[in-house]
């Protein structure tokens, strides 16, 4: 297992009326995570796809646990349980400030 934390800061525009984070805003969440995991593990989308490669999701999954506001730090956390292959799963999940799990969810994608 490989894990990789991401601190994403709540915009003003990601909230509903109610002012409460709207749900989609959380798989833009995962894909930012994601992004910088794999930055920091030495791959890159980019690189990837210049060289054939892409890795299209093919399934989301999401959670929700406890609301997320404005302005909020969140900590996503991106679990890789498995060596990938063809396709392979992705983990997330999301604590706010206080260190409370507010939201998990998942990607499987593909190659």
């Amino acid at each position: 297992m490989i894990c990789y934390e991401e601190k994403i800061r709540v915009r003003y525009k990601e909230n509903d009326k109610m002012g409460i984070v709207h749900h989609s805003n959380y798989i833009v969440y995962y894909e930012a995570a994601r992004v910088a995991a794999l930055r920091a593990w030495d791959l890159s989308y980019d690189e990837m796809e210049k060289s054939g490669i892409i890795s299209p999701i093919l399934e989301v999954g999401s959670k929700y646990i406890q609301p997320a506001y404005f302005d909020d730090v969140l900590t996503v956390k991106v679990i890789v349980d498995e060596v990938p292959m063809v396709r392979f799963k992705v983990r997330y999940e999301l604590y706010n400030e206080a260190g409370t799990l507010i939201n998990t969810g998942h990607t499987w994608l593909g190659f």
